[in-house]
């Protein structure tokens, strides 16, 4: 499968497991939301204390499947790096993230004000490689 493609369905599909590379090596899966960004990266919202993160600071390696919401169905895998954007400007790039995945919010202040408080980083995930295939 190309990446065009990938990104194809990432645009309509967005559940997705994260896989990452824990210390010892083993995989650790977590359950997200991915979209795609304007540069075309899969991009995942997550709070910065989590293991994913603390995984993707050591070891940037990222496997996403990424499947409908129907279980049973097409489905894809993506691998790639991840990037961790955090600090200052990261809300507005979680305001583009929420806008892109689920629309509008009924109050983005109140959206903003909650991504300060649960230490919200944005995962931007280069994909270099798309599957099966």
């Amino acid at each position: 499968m190309d990446i065009e493609k990938a990104r194809r369905f990432i645009e309509k599909h967005h559940r997705a497991v994260m896989v990452t590379n824990r210390k010892d090596g083993r995989p650790q899966l977590s359950p997200v939301l991915v979209g795609l960004d304007e540069a075309g990266r899969a991009i995942v919202s997550t709070r910065a204390p989590t293991a994913k993160v603390r995984n993707l600071r050591r070891d940037p390696a990222v496997s996403l499947c990424v499947f409908m919401d129907h279980y049973f169905g097409p489905w894809i895998q993506i691998d790639g790096r991840a990037e961790i954007a955090e600090g200052p400007g990261v809300v507005d790039l979680l305001v583009d993230y929420y806008q892109r995945v689920v629309g509008e919010h009924p109050d983005w202040q109140e959206y903003r004000q909650a991504m300060v408080k649960e230490q919200r980083v944005l995962l931007r995930i280069a994909i270099e490689r798309a599957g099966p295939g």
